[in-house]
């Protein structure tokens, strides 16, 4: 399953001091054409840790010029810490438990600024440490979160935040049983983060849960979400396949900043497995392209899609990864990655490098996205 995963280049399309338009309303989203999926190289896989089960993904430009690629790695309970431009792993960080700087189940990652948010599914929290040392800075949610998987961050002013949790708790003795319609109005919960001058303390309130709670359209297993401020949009990637006397398959669900479902979907069968990492590949403030993972094995297929319309726009798959839970998208020049990178997860068990330059070469897509 998919952990949202954000870049800090992705979550940071808001400026400081910008101001969030009104949402547009926006025509149903064309028929899907069905498309063969061009092959584009990784440019590099990480060595295999299996024992790590990695999850999510983000990025972080360091101060010594490197860019960070941050894993969190459920089984180990740790964040692990990558070059992002060779794979090559640098440092892991943490430990088994319940302390500050201790994770357990680490799920959901995203970065914005110098600091590092974490969802833990086995603690109910977020935890917020501060890059580059990852000092611990305290943590949310524990109160009401049951199972945070996915997270996005929008700066909605300077030095506060609006952050999106999922919580995909379930029911049953193994905890396999999706609850029933009537408690899926709390699938996604907002927090509003606000940080002192100097970043190191924060305040967190909790601005309540949404979900859609239709037979058809209710979110019922969900991890991956990300937004875009331009449009005031969120796209919340459920899981589900299926139900009693209706079938339907994965996909992305729109809701907009406040908690709304428009009630506009991707087309049926648009995803052949499951909607997984997603992610905002902003080319100028207004254009661009969203990109999600479909998990299919034995390669999984990265499949874009129109910013403004939701139209297709096109799939490419690797040569090797597989079964991918989240991604990252890093639109900024790197040493490695003139025109920026896709980062994916592996088989859960390595990190895989997309060129966005070479993405965009074989998909004709807008020059733009690699000035």
């Amino acid at each position: 399953m998919s952990k949202l995963v954000l870049s800090s280049v992705a979550a940071a399309v808001c400026l400081v001091g910008c101001t969030s338009p009104a949402p547009r309303a926006l025509p149903p989203a064309p028929i899907a054409i069905a498309a063969p999926s061009m092959v584009v190289p990784e440019r590099y896989v990480s060595p295999e840790s299996p024992r790590d089960e990695l999850d999510s993904l983000a990025t972080w430009p360091a101060e010594d010029g490197r860019t960070w690629l941050i894993a969190t790695a459920k089984s180990t309970h740790l964040l692990v810490v990558f070059d992002a431009d060779t794979g090559e792993r640098l440092r892991s960080i943490g430990r088994k438990g319940q302390a500050p700087g201790e994770f357990l189940r680490p799920n959901g990652v995203a970065i914005h600024g110098n600091h590092l948010f974490v969802a833990e599914r086995d603690n109910h929290r977020v935890q917020v440490l501060s890059l580059p040392d990852f000092t611990p800075l305290g943590t949310f949610g524990s109160d009401r979160l049951r199972s945070p998987y996915g997270l996005w961050i929008h700066e909605s002013a300077p030095g506060e935040y609006e952050v999106y949790v999922t919580d995909s708790f379930m029911q049953g003795e193994h905890h396999d049983v999706v609850p029933p319609l009537d408690q899926l109005d709390r699938r996604v919960r907002r927090y509003r983060i606000a940080f002192d001058d100097d970043g190191t303390r924060f305040n967190a309130r909790d601005e309540g849960a949404f979900g859609d709670t239709g037979e058809s359209s209710a979110l019922r297993i969900v991890e991956s979400i990300a937004g875009d401020p331009a449009q005031q949009r969120l796209l919340v990637a459920d899981e589900f396949t299926s139900t009693e006397g209706l079938r339907r398959g994965s996909n992305l669900r729109e809701y907009t900043f406040d908690g709304k479902p428009t009630g506009r979907e991707l087309p049926a069968g648009t995803f052949e497995a499951q909607a997984e990492g997603v992610a905002l590949w902003s080319c100028t403030p207004d254009t661009g392209y969203w990109v999600a993972a479909d998990q299919r094995y034995p390669q999984t297929h990265f499949l874009l899609f129109d910013r403004d319309t939701l139209a297709p726009r096109g799939s490419f798959r690797g040569e090797v990864t597989a079964h991918t839970d989240g991604i990252a998208l890093h639109a900024a020049t790197t040493a490695t990655f003139p025109a920026g990178a896709l980062f994916a997860v592996h088989d859960d068990k390595a990190v895989a490098a997309f060129d966005l330059g070479e993405v965009a070469r074989v998909l004709a897509l807008d020059p733009d996205c690699t000035r």
